[in-house]
């Protein structure tokens, strides 16, 4: 679809954009669809006879959005989209959409008919054909006055209340209804009441029993038939479109892949090194500030390095929207800036072609309180304000240096590009994993001079010429393509994205997400000092002379807790397993155990966190952080506690522990330690697994009294997932099994020396855990575990995916 207007079209968008923003009352405003105005009734008449039975794309989106992070309906955010066409019977008008899931690529009519038969099609309105001057219209309002972007089901799914829309209450927004040759732009303000019921919709909204949105949809032409699909391959690190094809030889896979990309050209492909036919040019929204908007362009312009390593020049551009622009309209691919409540996900989307994959418009939605949270991350760890009033200069820069990344995260995936999680592994090699601010002590100084990298990477290179190269004529492009990744192979760059990365119970051992290095073992320790020497400078110089005491809390807990990610990367090599998307025939190794010998140091490792040494807070930390002030409040920023209102260091720790422990016992974890056992010598049982666990934290040094109730809360949290493993009939049965004879060798523990324990506390705590157990073993359908002490939220610490909506 060709983007650059003509002279003549540009005039003639601009005076229809005019037109269109002055509010224009009548007239046929001409354009993709003709569409008209009427004033006195408030309604849309559009004009469909030229356009009977041509198919067309269908978006519709939230161009004015509720705030909350929670409940994800942001400003400017993509629904879905459908390829659809008008077809008429009789008086009746059908918008029907087609199903492009199941076809039959084939030069015979009766072949592709015999698929399209065979699978349904939806209808998505219905409406009534009218005479309007001469030609056929239909009252397009209805469709447009609805909730399209199913707000209303979100709130319900949410628990905020049961909404509707109000007709009374909605109307089209003229403003952004605009006409254009190769698409239509309507936009409507839609009213939903109801009754509120949670405190997310009450904490964004004036009035909470209506909530006023604004929704938009765009009518866009389809391309033409010049774009050229190609296949996307496991190795390739692509976001793909899949259909069956059942024309295709039995001896062949029925079902396509290919990548989604931009449409782009050599102008000379026969060159090494060409200018593009028509470049990729993204637009930054205008209302985002300084010195942000130079951070968000830089990032973003990173890409033009990855267009230059598959042989284009200038290809790649990054601008400023301009003022007499929409972001919602198709021509142009954006960055938005969004305004939350509370801070969240950044977003990278597309509106894609789903017949080809062809990428129509890049769609980034950027989150404007992440930079707040890296500020914070990075004041905790520097403690600058020995004075009260430091310029703040490196904090500052530290979270514009993440934006940076940031913007070309999100960028990366509006080309198409899926996360790569082992990234770190190789260098920080791609800017499409999640990097954790990597900072240093240096001459016994916090150290952000390397906190993030700068400039593309060197996957993020290999990606783009996988995806972008134009291949001059003649060449054999599967063959090119499959010497493109075997390149990238033998360059030892790894490539393992979100089902093979995400936590919990994940099994690979250098796909993590906000992790640094290829050894997470050594720098979740390197990250341990860091940690330590930043604790021992927190207190007053934290924060800023004139901010609350009680601030330093919610400064306090990502410092606290910044082992955190790669307490979930270490975790990953016990019961890991190194594994690569292989092909027949590339040399790569499917898959093979984590070494023992890794495993146990992971275990030593992890185990060091659960010492009291590790979770103990400074009692001059501790007497810095008062309640909350009036008006302030405690909220989700900040830890659970159980001296209300008073700061809890031990419910700081024991959310710590359990963080840990969840990672370290988790099932699938446990299951495979019991498999690899059976089948590779050298590897623990699992019952061996959890007696070190239990025999090292029992055996923890209590020095005093905050370190026993350290040690005595570590023991109740493994006796609480040990439970929890032993009751769980949805798990293996042989990790059951395991925790529950654990489980019953500590009671028997318990009760031998229960007499001999010299304290009272002692005692008691021996005595919970007894308990415990024979509740258990009375009654286990009806045992419930004390509720967990649960983290503040962590993700996104200063990164993009809810993620990503792909």
């Amino acid at each position: 679809m060709q983007r650059n207007l003509t002279t003549l079209a540009i005039a003639l968008t601009t005076f229809l954009t005019l037109c269109a923003a002055s509010g224009m009352a009548q007239g046929v405003q001409q354009g993709f669809f003709d569409f008209e105005w009427e004033d006195s009734t408030g309604k849309i008449w559009l004009a469909i006879d030229d356009q009977l039975d041509q198919e067309f794309l269908y978006v519709n989106a939230l161009s004015a959005g509720v705030g909350s992070n929670d409940l994800g309906l942001d400003r400017n955010q993509l629904g879905d989209d459908h390829v659809v066409k008008f077809v008429r019977s009789g008086p009746k008008i059908l918008l029907v959409q087609s199903n492009y899931d199941f076809r039959a690529v084939s030069d015979n009519p009766r072949e592709r008919e015999a698929v399209r038969e065979a699978f349904a099609r939806s209808v998505l309105w219905g409406f009534k054909r009218e005479e309007r001057n001469g030609t056929g219209y239909i009252d397009f309002t209805p469709f447009l006055l609805r909730d399209a972007h199913n707000v209303a089901g979100r709130l319900e799914q949410s628990n905020q209340g049961a909404y509707k829309v109000d007709a009374s209450r909605s109307a089209i927004h003229l403003p952004r209804t605009k006409n254009f040759p190769d698409n239509t732009e309507f936009d409507a303000l839609i009213t939903l009441t109801g009754k509120p019921k949670g405190g997310f919709i009450r904490s964004v909204t004036p009035s909470p029993d209506a909530v006023t949105v604004h929704m938009h949809h765009s009518l866009i032409r389809l391309p033409d038939d010049q774009y050229t699909p190609r296949r996307n391959d496991p190795r390739s690190g692509y976001f793909g479109i899949s259909y069956y094809d059942y024309a295709t030889p039995i001896d062949q896979p029925l079902e396509k892949r290919y990548i989604v990309r931009h449409r782009l050209e050599k102008k000379d492909p026969s060159a090494a090194v060409s200018e593009a036919v028509e470049p990729i040019i993204y637009y930054l929204d205008p209302g985002c500030p300084e010195p942000i908007r130079s951070a968000l362009i830089e990032g973003a312009s990173w890409w033009n390095q990855a267009f230059e390593a598959a042989g284009y020049r200038n290809a790649f551009q990054v601008r400023v929207l301009p003022d007499d622009a929409d972001p919602m309209d198709v021509r142009y691919n954006v960055i938005n800036w969004v305004h939350r409540s509370t801070r969240g996900w950044s977003y990278g989307s597309s509106i894609v072609d789903p017949r080809t994959g062809e990428i129509l418009k890049g769609h980034v939605l950027l989150g404007s309180l992440r930079v707040r949270q890296d500020f914070m991350i990075a004041q905790g760890l520097a403690s600058i304000f020995e004075n009260g009033d430091e310029d703040p200069g490196s904090l500052t820069d530290l979270a514009l240096a993440r934006l940076r990344q940031l913007s070309a995260h999100e960028v990366g995936h509006t080309l198409g590009l899926a996360h790569n999680f082992a990234a770190s592994y190789n260098d920080r090699a791609s800017v499409m994993d999640y990097p954790h601010p990597y900072v240093k002590l240096t001459n016994g100084q916090i150290d952000f001079s390397e906190a993030y990298d700068t400039g593309i990477g060197e996957w993020d290179k290999r990606a783009i010429i996988y995806g972008y190269q134009d291949f001059p004529d003649g060449t054999d492009e599967e063959a090119a393509l499959r010497a493109i990744l075997m390149e990238t192979q033998g360059m030892g760059l790894r490539y393992i994205s979100d089902q093979d990365a995400r936590p919990s119970g994940g099994a690979h051992p250098v796909a993590h997400l906000w992790d640094n290095g290829d050894d997470p073992v050594a720098e979740l320790e390197r990250m341990s000092e860091v940690r330590r020497h930043a604790l021992e400078r927190f207190g007053t110089e934290t924060i800023r002379e004139g901010t609350p005491m009680a601030y330093l809390e919610q400064v306090l807990v990502p410092l606290y807790l910044g082992h955190r990610y790669q307490v979930e990367a270490v975790a990953k090599l016990i019961g890991g397993y190194a594994y690569t998307y292989a092909m027949r025939g590339d040399g790569q190794e499917p898959i093979s155990p984590v070494p023992a010998d890794h495993q146990m140091r992971a275990v030593e490792s992890l185990l060091q966190t659960l010492s009291p040494e590790f979770l103990a807070l400074d009692q001059e930390i501790v007497a810095t952080i008062p309640p909350q002030p009036v008006g302030f409040g405690r909220h989700r920023e900040l830890f659970k506690t159980w001296t209300a209102p008073v700061f809890d260091p031990l419910a700081a720790a024991e959310s710590s522990v359990h963080h840990t422990l969840s990672f370290m016992l988790h099932p699938q974890r446990l299951a495979r330690l019991h498999n690899v056992s059976a089948y590779e010598d050298g590897y623990p049982e699992l019952s061996e697994y959890l007696d070190l666990i239990w025999e090292r934290i029992s055996g923890f040094a209590a020095t005093g009294p905050v370190h026993r109730s350290l040690q005595q809360m570590v023991e109740k949290q493994m006796v609480h997932h040990l439970l929890k493993l032993a009751g769980d009939p949805s798990i293996a049965r042989q990790v059951s099994a395991a925790a529950l004879y654990k489980v019953s060798e500590i009671e028997a523990q318990k009760k031998l020396y229960f007499n001999a324990n010299e304290t009272k506390s002692g005692r008691a705590h021996d005595l919970y855990i007894i308990s415990l157990f024979e509740d258990f073993s009375a009654n286990r359908a009806a045992f419930k575990l004390p509720a967990d002490t649960p983290m503040p939220p962590g993700s996104p610490i200063g990164c993009s995916g809810m993620e990503h909506l792909h």
